[in-house]
């Protein structure tokens, strides 16, 4: 599909990588951007890129109302970007009780989920259009010291691939992108090499156009090649991950 004069929905987008998108929407010409966040006290800045073609609108993924509200709000969206997440830098065996772990399937998974479900009408009564979801080249191997988060980003791939293989058939187009380590708030405590969401922004927007179903490598950040090699040396990708014990 085209970006150009499309109506598009950005989920989290009040900062970050969500901003970036509304950013990259609004300079490839989309016609109108929801601007979504739970708070929508946050969504000025973003507003203010082009009060024009701006809308703010209140969606909390994990809030099956808020959803409601924005389809009933939102019919004329064909372009979904699934972005809102949230990582909590723990891993998988070492906290006292679930809780975290249980927060990100929450949002990353199971938001993803809702949202694709609640919108994927919406995009087939306007032509078919498409979704993409942000994951993480973390959905392909498990890094020790974030293991709920790769787990939840593992589950959100393999129902990427679920909306894919069904919302063919209204011949709507479904991307994963999995990036590396982006600069944002949510990787400050990240020492290692990050990717400008900008870059991811347009990356994903350009994957739209030319209709790919899977984005990940150097394209949106790959400095230690586990998105590159994965479906090549998987065994040695997942050893290699599986040694950082730290961010």
């Amino acid at each position: 599909m085209k970006v150009i004069g499309c109506t598009a929905l950005v989920t989290g987008a009040n900062r970050g990588l969500g901003k970036a998108f509304v950013t990259e929407l609004l300079k490839t010409g989309a016609h109108r951007v929801y601007a979504a966040a739970r708070d929508l006290t946050k969504l000025k800045s973003v507003v203010d890129l082009d009060p024009n073609r701006v809308v703010p609108i209140g969606i909390d993924i994990i809030d099956e109302d808020t959803i409601r509200n924005a389809v009933q709000r939102c019919r004329d969206v064909n372009l979904l970007i699934n972005n809102a997440g949230i990582v909590r830098n723990i891993g998988i065996m070492n906290s006292s009780d679930l809780g975290h772990a249980q927060a990100e399937m929450e949002v990353n998974f199971w938001g993803l989920v809702r949202m694709c479900r609640a919108f994927a009408p919406v995009l087939g009564a306007n032509g078919g259009g498409a979704i993409v979801n942000i994951l993480s080249n973390l959905a392909l191997v498990h890094m020790p010291a974030m293991g709920s988060y790769c787990a939840s980003k593992a589950a959100a791939l393999s129902a990427t691939h679920g909306f894919r293989a069904q919302l063919r058939r209204q011949e709507t187009l479904v991307v994963a992108v999995l990036p590396d380590a982006i600069d944002t708030d949510m990787s400050t405590d990240y020492a290692g090499p990050k990717i400008a969401p900008q870059s991811v922004a347009a990356a994903a927007i350009a994957a739209v156009e030319e209709g790919r179903e899977d984005l990940f490598g150097p394209e949106v950040g790959d400095p230690y090649g586990w998105g590159k090699r994965f479906y090549t040396e998987p065994k040695a990708v997942e050893r290699e991950a599986a040694s950082v014990e730290s961010i």
